[in-house]
């Protein structure tokens, strides 16, 4: 069987794979991030093309030291009014994202690749946009406390799976996405490939 290695340590993102019934194993990528995509920013690329270098940066890593392995690499960014948004770093910092978001609409960029070797076979990036409704501060200050530090873990401070969902006017694109791994074009490519069912 071939190997199929997910490049993430993502656990909703493990959860997506594995209920989809592909056979996988994980590894991280040791490569760091804002110094991957600083020349991205200062070149003047988006959301969109950020997320999807860095999805291939991760799965490229990976790949060096997995010999024929088909390697999944996978990045999601957000991007406001043209403005690229990182993973908060506490709850302080979230309750002023979300501060940030309240009322506005926003765009998480979702990358996926597809790398063996070193090769890139395949690479795919969802966008979705999410209008978070106006918020008040002590219904952020509750939200927060209830859902927990379980937040920080995304960068619009919100798991759109759990407590998330009621921060939210209305959402358009992929739900998958959304959570940061777009699984039906992926699972489409791993079926081309007779990697999958």
């Amino acid at each position: 069987m071939t190997d199929i290695i997910l490049a993430s340590k993502s656990k909703h993102r493990q959860e997506l794979l594995k209920n989809a019934g592909v056979s996988f194993s994980t590894q991280t990528a040791d490569i760091d991030e804002r110094e991957v995509e600083a020349p991205l920013i200062q070149a003047g690329l988006g959301g969109e093309d950020v997320a999807e270098v860095l999805a291939i940066a991760k799965a490229t890593e990976v790949s060096k030291t997995n010999v024929d392995a088909y390697v999944i690499g996978c990045d999601q960014t957000l991007s406001l009014e043209g403005q690229l948004l990182h993973k908060v770093k506490n709850m302080e910092e979230a309750q002023r994202r979300l501060l940030l978001l309240s009322g506005k609409k926003h765009q998480p960029n979702a990358a996926v690749s597809l790398i063996r070797n070193g090769e890139v076979l395949w690479s795919h990036v969802e966008v979705a946009t999410i209008t978070i409704r106006k918020l008040d501060p002590g219904f952020i200050g509750r939200h927060l406390s209830t859902a927990g530090e379980k937040v920080l873990s995304s960068v619009g401070a919100y798991q759109i799976e759990g407590l998330g969902v009621q921060l939210f006017e209305k959402i358009e694109g992929d739900y998958f996405s959304i959570i940061g791994l777009p699984v039906l074009p992926l699972l489409a490519q791993l079926r081309k490939l007779n990697l999958v069912e």
